[in-house]
């Protein structure tokens, strides 16, 4: 039965902060004394339901969308053509699919989320650095979708009622939206509110609508606008309209823009993991990865060199191409009404996915007292929906790149770090219950470890320059920018994510070999104790049973291999 309050208990939430805090939850791994819910715990058994063809649905369905398309095709609109913006798409998604498996261990085998696993590098307190980072970006990512999401609404309405494309403008300008804008906006988000409390163990019939739906409306659109063109001859004779080391370095800045698009995940990817039916499943995230973004990037390249044909410029977004068909007669707007749904479907099914159960997750360690996973939904909608004012970041495709790219600066050393430690410094041998108690093994020294520290301040500082003059760069590309650094801080930025992967790997590994912190290390990995549910333990890898770490993951060998 849903829980719904009483008149008494909304009176008391509407006047008292204490009328907010949840009952406290015991935790199968957390000492008594530590305030925490089951959220945080190893999955259980009965969770684990993440196969080999459950990781291929959800890259298939999740890469799909409006931010990949704008990503690659954002590339032809700052002066790069095809045969530049095909490489970087394809060198980018492999880059960071390489982090992405690395830590997508962590999750399959221990079956732990980010947020406790990333204390064994961190420190358990300084691990809170690392969890509100990446909370935050998940929800500036929360609320680009959102933004994108708007304007499929707009051509929907506009699609059945004409009237409401010509709602007049009260808003500035150089706010970035119109009226009509925010109304769509709202509409897109107070449906979507409800649909992003779906738990993640319940999203396959979301996965199969969107593997339907936006597969069959890109092809379309492609379609339709290469046929405009007039084949494909025109389209693959554009040319850039950069050259020398100007080309080179916007080839580096892009490629920053497509590994940062997915550095969020690069780090979090343990939150999905960790429902992995079997440790090795996660691994064909290295091919699918790059293959589902760079085809979906090719279809957005593509339709985006022939709107150059077209319409005598790029339209980096589709659902520019989109609203154009609402000038076609009947045909054109029904056309633009299912094609916009399609994009809709899109654009929450990622959010679902990849940004708001992330933030939730987070949400959810950094205050245990008050927020579990549905409160962490509904606080992350309205940070990233509203605050963060996601339709400024999407204004121009100069912004949305320098976005993308910048915060990767921090992101990415996250992820370095976390793969280092488990992988070179920890030998894949964690303490779990320890992850969970202050006071234990990796309390390091007042619960930071300053190894990670040291190398995330190496990792991150030469790009602070090149941060701020990113986000100080003017709309108005005549104006010039008030931030002055030096071209070697300019280039340096340009490559951001693989500058500060690279590093934060070989500072920490190096200061961990050359200054070791001898408790945090075991021989073997600690998999927690047994919690028992009708006789099962919950740390039992679902192919086999287990106590300890001989046989994890392994046993049934063949039910495994035959899966993957």
């Amino acid at each position: 039965m849903r829980y719904v309050p009483n008149k008494k208990q909304v009176r008391e939430r509407l006047t008292s902060v204490k009328a907010w805090e949840l009952p406290k939850q015991k935790s199968a791994l957390a000492p008594p004394h530590v305030w925490t819910n089951e959220d945080m715990d190893p999955v259980k058994i009965e969770d684990q339901t993440w196969t080999l063809w459950t990781w291929m649905a959800y890259w298939a369905t999740d890469t799909i969308n409006l931010g990949t398309w704008e990503t690659a095709s954002s590339i032809l609109a700052v002066g790069l053509s095809w045969r530049e913006a095909i490489p970087i798409i394809v060198v980018g998604t492999s880059s960071v699919a390489i982090p992405m498996v690395l830590n997508g261990a962590i999750g399959a085998k221990l079956h732990i989320p980010f947020s406790v696993a990333i204390r064994a590098s961190f420190g358990y307190y300084f691990a809170y650095f690392a969890i509100v980072s990446r909370s935050i970006l998940a929800m500036f990512w929360l609320g680009i979708q959102g933004a994108n999401g708007a304007q499929c609404i707009t051509i929907m309405l506009t699609a059945i009622w004409p009237s409401y494309g010509k709602i007049p403008n009260h808003i500035p300008t150089n706010q970035g939206i119109t009226t009509q804008g925010m109304i769509s906006y709202f509409l897109f988000w107070i449906i979507q509110l409800p649909l992003l409390l779906i738990p993640p163990t319940r999203l396959r019939y979301l996965f199969a609508t969107k593997l339907i739906a936006a597969p069959i409306t890109a092809l379309a659109t492609m379609g339709w606008c290469v046929h405009k063109a007039g084949g494909s001859g025109k389209i693959f004779s554009l040319q850039p309209t950069v050259s020398g080391s100007t080309k080179a370095y916007l080839w580096l800045s892009c490629m920053s823009s497509v590994t940062g698009s997915w550095s969020t995940l690069a780090c979090n990817i343990p939150d999905f993991s960790r429902y992995a039916k079997t440790s090795r499943g996660q691994y064909i995230q290295l091919p699918i990865l790059p293959a589902v973004f760079t085809a979906c990037a090719v279809i957005g390249i593509v339709t985006t060199s022939a709107t150059g044909v077209i319409y005598n410029e790029l339209l980096w977004n589709p659902l520019d191409i989109i609203s154009k068909w609402l000038e076609m007669g009947h045909g054109g707007r029904a056309a633009a009404f299912f094609a916009a749904t399609s994009w809709y479907i899109a654009q929450v099914g990622t959010n679902i996915t990849a940004n708001s159960i992330s933030a939730a997750n987070d949400l959810t360690v950094l205050f245990p007292r008050f927020v579990n996973i549905k409160r962490g939904c509904v606080i992350a909608a309205i940070v990233g929906g509203w605050v963060i004012v996601p339709w400024k970041i999407l204004s121009s495709a100069q912004t949305f790149l320098a976005f993308m790219g910048g915060y990767a600066v921090f992101l990415a050393p996250i992820a370095g770090i976390l793969a280092s430690d488990y992988w070179l410094v920890k030998k894949q041998h964690i303490d779990v219950p320890g992850l969970y108690d202050p006071d234990g093994r990796y309390h390091y020294w007042n619960g930071v470890n300053w190894r990670a520290l040291l190398a995330l301040i190496v990792a991150v500082s030469p790009n602070l320059p090149g941060l701020g003059y990113s986000i100080a760069q003017p709309a108005d590309t005549t104006q010039p920018n008030p931030v002055h650094i030096s071209n070697g801080a300019k280039n340096l930025y340009t490559f951001d994510w693989l500058f500060g992967f690279v590093t934060s790997i070989f500072v920490y590994t190096v200061l961990s070999y050359l200054v070791p912190h001898k408790e945090s290390l075991v021989q073997h990995t600690v998999y927690g104790n047994e919690i028992v549910d009708e006789g099962v333990p919950s740390d039992v890898e679902s192919t086999g049973v287990r106590t300890g770490e001989k046989g994890y993951g392994e046993a049934d060998e063949k039910k495994v291999m035959a899966e993957l």
